[in-house]
């Protein structure tokens, strides 16, 4: 038993550099620039020998009393097998990880998990050769493991006084390597960071470690004062209302009135299209891959966003921000979280107050990130979803194709009820594995690419505005077309702001063609379609009404980090860190400059305002009584 503990931590200390070796080597070009070897091999050890230490601390105290049984050497030769291919999959999935996500695996490693028909029909589809290859690699390291650790031999019995020492000596090289240090916080992934490239970063963990911290991670409350560091309450919301050009309508609270600019005999329909991770890198109208000329040709006729940023880097983070102009958190998004799934602020609680009929629509499954869930509880009572869609043109691993869904979205249009209608509809087809109906584009090489994905989701984009133009709601109706976000998002940066802008373009009814080259947030977004819209209103929302001034800031939560753009200043804070300050210039500058204090403190009032407001239960409206009734009457 003796023997298999040594063997467990040698094997796996070697699997384990090897991998990060063959990691640095692929991306020696940001390895080289960022420091080099050094720090990733010596906070990889250190890494390494705590989740070593974690795996085999109990049995290395327990083999000098019971390695000479053999049931417990069998038992210990099985827990050493499991643990020695968990990390051999985890390594084996990092590659791909990193090239899609730029990290190693982390939460979302998780979450994928808790959808397998999407994921693992998306895997088989647009990686059937990967999955193939790392079938037959984990087959050999399963068989290596068994070689390694399905044959220990029991250890000669010791005195009850050299059992002792063994064991003693075993929990205290245990505990030091998986403290980690001997300062009072222990090893954390923060204490192998060493530059500014967040993928970097990652480098000196396993894969294995950061999956199971990101589960540690994600007790989903997370309290931004924890990580980023405290501030006083009514200091904090006082900054953040300052910022936001607000005067709160009660104590401790957001909540504030907005006259819409726009007057209105009758408010307009609203409806929010949100297209799957359509960067601006992709889109001609903002300098990117001209790959977009439907959306293109829309934004000379509509009110154009140049500089529009996301908030995060997935979906619903998108989401989030664009349905209930949320900013993001640490924590993760309002969606998943269980104190938001009702009572939680969204347009369609507001709208549902004016007689609204709210409706999402989803060419997917909208159990999907607790999309139905969060909707339904939060003012929408229509939902469209996958199994609603009869006779789709075309299903893939994701849903029906976004043709179908835009026919969905100018069917319910068309039939509009005794009503106006907020609709949030959300595309489908830009994603891997980049499926789409033949016929409708011209691909570019290899179909399934996200350069031919991209345009096919343009093309349906375009086709269903042709209709929109040409139909009765047209003037009646105020469109938002935005990305929920960029795909692929990474870089050597601590926030990689070229990966989080993104297109935003209101047309419809009586807007007029205009070219905004200010800098906005996505959660700008709905506080400016509730004024072009016409409606007056009472809500929690901190985004700037753009139909006035407004503009200036943005902010984005990526991974660990949180960014504040104002002007051309970044602000970045890290977690258990001092904030940094760089002044940016498109498309990927960063200037280190002097810590502007003031920036800083502002910076970190929005980051901490929304975990406060989120566990507060203060992004709401204020209860009707009929609301309270019904509340009382549950």
């Amino acid at each position: 038993m003796r023997q298999l503990v040594i063997l467990f931590i040698v094997s796996s200390l070697l699997l384990l550099t090897l991998s990060r070796g063959l990691l640095t080597a692929w991306q020696w070009r940001r390895v080289s620039s960022a420091g080099g070897l050094l720090p990733v091999f010596k906070g990889g050890l250190r890494i390494d020998a705590h989740q070593i230490a974690i795996c085999v601390g109990v049995p290395a105290m327990l083999a000098p009393w019971l390695g000479h049984m053999p049931w417990a050497v069998a038992i210990t030769g099985w827990w050493m097998m499991l643990c020695w291919m968990l990390f051999v999959l985890l390594e084996l999935s990092t590659p791909q990880f990193i090239i899609e996500y730029d990290t190693r695996p982390n939460k979302l490693y998780v979450e994928y998990l808790r959808h397998p028909n999407e994921v693992f029909g998306m895997l088989w589809k647009g990686y059937k050769g990967l999955l193939i290859g790392a079938a037959l690699a984990l087959a050999a390291f399963a068989l290596l493991g068994h070689v390694l650790f399905g044959n220990g031999v029991p250890d000669r019995p010791l005195p009850w006084w050299q059992a002792s020492l063994m064991s003693v000596a075993a929990l205290a090289i245990s505990f030091i390597a998986i403290r980690g240090t001997l300062s009072h916080r222990p090893i954390n992934p923060s204490t192998v960071a060493y530059c500014g490239d967040s993928m970097l970063n990652t480098l000196p963990l396993n894969s294995f470690y950061n999956v199971c911290y990101a589960i540690y991670s994600m007790k989903n409350e997370r309290s931004a004062a924890d990580v980023y560091g405290g501030m006083d309450t009514d200091e904090m919301l006082a900054v953040v209302c300052e910022q936001a050009g607000i005067a709160p309508a009660q104590p401790k609270s957001t909540l504030h009135q907005q006259t819409a600019t726009a007057r209105r005999a009758e408010p307009l329909n609203i409806v929010l299209i949100v297209q799957e991770s359509l960067g601006a890198q992709y889109v001609g109208a903002l300098g990117g891959a001209n790959l977009t000329p439907c959306f293109d040709a829309l934004a000379k006729i509509g009110w154009n966003f140049t500089r529009a940023y996301a908030t995060g880097t997935r979906s619903v983070r998108g989401l989030e921000a664009v349905s209930a102009g949320f900013p993001p958190t640490i924590s993760d998004a309002v969606l998943r979280l269980p104190g938001a799934q009702s009572n939680f602020f969204t347009l369609a609680q507001l709208l549902t107050q004016r007689d609204y009929r709210s409706r999402f629509i989803y060419g997917g499954e909208a159990h999907f990130d607790n999309m139905k869930s969060f909707f339904l509880g939060n003012g929408f009572t229509e939902l469209h979803d996958r199994p609603t869609f009869k006779n789709p043109k075309f299903v893939g691993t994701w849903g029906v194709s976004d043709e179908d869904m835009f026919d969905r979205l100018h069917d319910l249009l068309s039939a509009p009820p005794d009503q106006p209608t907020l609709t949030l509809a959300f595309s489908v087809s830009n994603h891997s594995p980049w499926e789409y109906p033949e016929g409708r584009i011209e691909p570019v090489g290899d179909p399934a690419t996200v350069e031919n994905t991209v345009r096919y989701a343009d093309w349906a984009l375009g086709r269903f505005f042709e209709q929109a133009r040409q139909s009765d709601y047209w003037k009646d109706t105020v469109f938002l077309v935005v990305a929920d976000h960029d795909s692929r998002v990474g870089g050597a940066s601590l926030v990689p702001l070229r990966h989080f802008h993104i297109p935003a373009l209101i047309l419809g009814a009586d807007i007029a063609p205009r070219r905004d080259e200010r800098l906005i947030s996505q959660i700008d977004l709905a506080p400016t379609l509730l004024s072009v819209a016409g409606i007056d209103a009472l809500h929690p929302m901190i985004g700037h009404d753009l139909t006035g001034a407004g503009g200036g800031r943005a902010m984005m939560q990526y991974g660990e980090n949180y960014g504040y753009l104002k002007h051309d200043q970044l602000l970045v804070l890290e977690p258990h860190k001092a904030a940094r300050q760089f002044r940016y210039s498109a498309p990927d500058k960063y200037e280190p400059t002097v810590l502007d204090t003031t920036l800083a403190h502002e910076a970190l009032a929005h980051a901490l305002w929304p975990s406060w407001a989120y566990q507060e239960g203060a992004y709401s409206l204020p209860r009707t009584p009929a609301r309270n009734a019904a509340q009382a009457a549950t």
